[in-house]
């Protein structure tokens, strides 16, 4: 599906993703964790030779299996689904950087897993993902992820695997003499308009659609995001907002495939912050255990845009990774229950403890669930000065 040019391309892409994610530099000896699913070995081969040609000690991990995670969440005691590996800790202390390859075998193998089992494994290993957090605010690690074509994939996204694999091609633009050099031009522009946004002194934000009428607080000392590196292909600008304050409906219209669960139409009804009422047209009951994961999960914790002008992405690809990066027609938006981002605090990250994150309302949980909303939709600010801006409209940002 991929010669051996764009392998090549795609590595190199990966790894302006990787540097320009970090704020601080990589050096010789620096550990990266490669992590991969089986049928993303070709893409790994070429990370890993483009790791070593770099200086960088990589440090290689398939993750696993389909038949793996069956056995372990459908036959592993609590006990063992818990346990956390001696030496983890201290790994994830010293790790400079994270790429991760995604190229699911199944989507929906533990379907008949108890979701809540699942749930628990995220829980025992959220220090881990707080360890890594917290490296990125100083500067110690960055990270980046990519999706690799699977059948799997391409089944549940109606497509053929060449489909597929030309629908990855064109939205990492991987079809360009030199990708990361189109990726540094994607940036720029994200940066005008994430510099405009962060100069608007936004009250709130009223998201408008035939399905959706939510209303979401961006916060106090607050930076919109986006295109920094961390994904491929990434085009949202993004924030995290005070969970406090969201009222109102979201519909999300597009699937999402979470834990081997398929869900259709998914719909939330948040009052004083969280979600008093969810359903979807399919796997309502997999929404309700996972909004109940810990005290979290059922709060917001990122608000995100795409601008239809920036992403070549025009077809469901039934990964999460593309799916919230759509562009199409309208563009799209999507939240996220659970967990907030930490670096989109205005202020110095190395302050922000979990009594800082309280007192402004980031959310913390194990989850973070991103579900998108492609139907046509006005996001209106009103300003801080009573006065209300159409910020969004068309799939387009009016700056």
């Amino acid at each position: 599906m991929f010669t051996k040019q764009e392998l090549e391309k795609y590595a190199r892409t990966l790894w302006w993703g990787l540097t320009t994610a970090r704020t601080g530099e990589y050096k010789p000896g620096d550990f990266v964790l490669l992590r991969y699913d089986l049928d993303a070995l070709p893409l790994a081969e070429a990370m890993f030779e483009l790791l070593v040609e770099q200086g960088i000690v990589p440090v290689p991990r398939a993750n696993l299996t389909p038949n793996m995670e069956l056995g372990f969440y459908g036959k592993g005691t609590e006990e063992q689904i818990t346990a956390v590996a001696a030496g983890e800790k201290e790994f994830m202390g010293n790790l400079s950087g994270l790429i991760s390859l995604i190229a699911p075998a199944s989507l929906t193998h533990l379907k008949a897993v108890e979701p809540s089992r699942i749930g628990k494994a995220a829980v025992a290993r959220k220090f881990l993902r707080d360890i890594m957090e917290q490296r990125e605010i100083n500067g110690d690690l960055g990270w980046t992820l990519c999706a690799w074509p699977t059948k799997a994939m391409a089944d549940a996204a109606g497509l053929t695997l060449e489909e597929y694999a030309a629908q990855i091609k064109k939205a990492c633009f991987l079809e360009d003499d030199d990708p990361a050099a189109t990726w540094a031009g994607v940036f720029e522009e994200a940066q005008q308009v994430k510099s405009w946004l962060n100069g608007l002194d936004i009250a709130t934000l009223r998201i408008e659609s035939e399905h959706t009428d939510l209303t979401v607080n961006p916060g106090v000392s607050r930076q919109w995001l986006g295109v920094s590196g961390h994904n491929i292909p990434s085009f949202e600008i993004f924030l995290s907002p005070d969970w406090r304050d969201t009222q109102g409906v979201y519909f999300a219209d597009q699937p999402s495939f979470r834990s081997g669960n398929l869900v259709r139409g998914v719909r939330l009804e948040f009052r004083n912050g969280r979600v008093v009422h969810s359903d979807a047209e399919e796997g309502a009951d997999f929404v309700a255990k996972q909004l109940s994961m810990d005290q979290g999960a059922a709060q917001l914790g990122e608000f995100s845009l795409t601008d239809r002008r920036f992403s070549r992405i025009d077809a469901f690809m039934a990964n999460t990774l593309f799916d919230e990066n759509f562009g199409g027609e309208q563009g799209n938006c999507h939240v996220a229950v659970g967990a907030s981002y930490a670096d989109t605090y205005a202020g110095d990250q190395r302050e922000l403890d979990s009594a800082k994150k309280k007192e402004l309302g980031f959310n913390e949980s194990a989850l973070h669930w991103d579900l998108v909303n492609t139907e046509k939709k006005t996001v209106t600010a009103l300003l801080t000065n009573g006065k209300s801006l159409v910020i969004y409209e068309n799939g387009e940002f009016q700056y």
